[in-house]
């Protein structure tokens, strides 16, 4: 990654890809700025194989372009960011829907300690047609929504391309994304890292280009929520496993103990014993894969570590997690035989359905989760070699 220049304070960055429509006019923009106020700055556009001569227009008008040869929106800013000489770093599209001519809310806040700063266009203003009605009413709240909930992140427009920050904070977040999720990972990174993160009111105009945009509705929104999804364990895996293990372990134990009438007429009885089994077995996978995803994501630098978790990933060794699953198994094993054993009294005959089922059905599930402690345990000793 490129140092820093003192005598640098701000790399505004753009990523590009055939923007000779508009990247002229932002790159002038940005310059006319900086000149105004006084900054000491550059442009540096992020070019991800333009054709139509764009990297042309932006090298006359003083901007560096760096090739980025690998595809993908957060390619292209990441590798203008890393080849970037400033302080701060400010970055937006260069299709002309983000006004590079007053960026001074970005740069006071930076100067003033913040390690984010993210723009709101809720609250700046969306002139008409600037954002398409699903993604203005749909797809941007819902996501900043859900990145509120997952993460306890202060940003009210997650997707807000236009948004700035110290230069030194990328190496530190080590983003991994190289397409338009590049965004989220961002915020969603300085916010487990408890950086200091603040956001300031910014406009949406209407693209100034001719052609569609890059952006893909479904496709992108899908891997949005894809990464949100897979950088939140918790949400994932851990919640629902934890609903339905509880909910499959109340109705068994109503249920265990004979038919149970909830509602007039309608009677609970093995059948829904065998969901609620269902539902135990399936919500304990979920939670090993919690375990599971969160023990990768700390090792692989995805998620930092927590003290918490690491004095709880100490106490519960594998050996443990070996001996509560073989009590479990034998558990489940002795209530096996014990079914048999009623089975022979009845000289290996037909059986009342009803009352052996509530004997079969909790055995098997108790053989099935035993197996499957084990399992995990060798499993997370093996995601855990790095560390011990």
């Amino acid at each position: 990654m490129t140092e820093p220049n003192n005598n640098i304070e701000l790399s505004v960055v753009m990523p590009c890809l055939n923007e000779a429509e508009t990247i002229e006019t932002c790159i002038r923009k940005a310059f006319s700025w900086m000149e105004k106020n006084g900054v000491n700055g550059e442009v540096v556009i992020g070019d991800n194989g333009s054709t139509d001569g764009s990297q042309k227009m932006a090298t006359d008008l003083g901007a560096r372009v760096i090739d980025i040869p690998r595809k993908g929106y957060g390619s292209a800013l990441m590798g203008a960011i890393e080849a970037s000489k400033g302080k701060y770093v400010i970055m937006g599209d260069s299709d002309d829907s983000y006004d590079f001519s007053n960026l001074n809310l970005y740069l006071d806040q930076l100067r003033n300690g913040h390690d984010l700063v993210m723009g709101n266009r809720f609250k700046g203003g969306i002139a008409p047609g600037a954002m398409p009605f699903l993604h203005k009413y749909l797809g941007n709240p819902v996501l900043s929504f859900i990145g509120r909930l997952f993460f306890k992140c202060p940003v009210g427009d997650f997707h807000c391309g236009l948004r700035g920050f110290r230069q030194d904070i990328v190496s530190l977040l080590d983003l991994k994304t190289t397409g338009m999720e590049f965004a989220s990972e961002m915020v969603v990174k300085a916010t487990i890292f408890k950086l200091k993160i603040t956001e300031v009111p910014t406009t949406l105009s209407k693209d100034g280009r001719s052609r569609p945009p890059h952006l893909r509705t479904w496709r992108d929104g899908w891997r949005h929520l894809r990464f949100l999804l897979i950088y939140s364990p918790r949400w994932l895996f851990l919640y629902p496993g934890i609903f339905l293990m509880l909910l499959g372990l109340i109705m068994s134990i109503f249920i265990v103990q004979g038919p149970v009438e909830m509602l007039p007429h309608v009677v609970f009885d093995t059948n829904t014993l065998l969901y609620a089994g269902a539902f135990i077995i399936v919500g304990y996978q979920a939670l090993s894969f919690g375990i599971f995803t969160r023990t990768y994501a700390v090792q692989a630098g995805f998620l930092p570590k927590k003290d918490s978790l690491a004095k709880v990933s100490d106490v519960i060794s594998m050996e443990l997690g070996l001996v509560i699953g073989l009590i479990i198994l034998f558990t489940g094993v002795g209530g096996t035989f014990y079914s048999l054993s009623v089975w022979e009294e009845n000289n290996f005959g037909p059986l009342e359905y009803s009352e052996i089922l509530r004997k079969v059905i909790p055995s098997v599930i108790a053989i099935i989760v035993g197996l499957q402690t084990i399992l995990s345990s060798f499993f997370l000793s093996v995601l855990q070699v790095n560390k011990k």
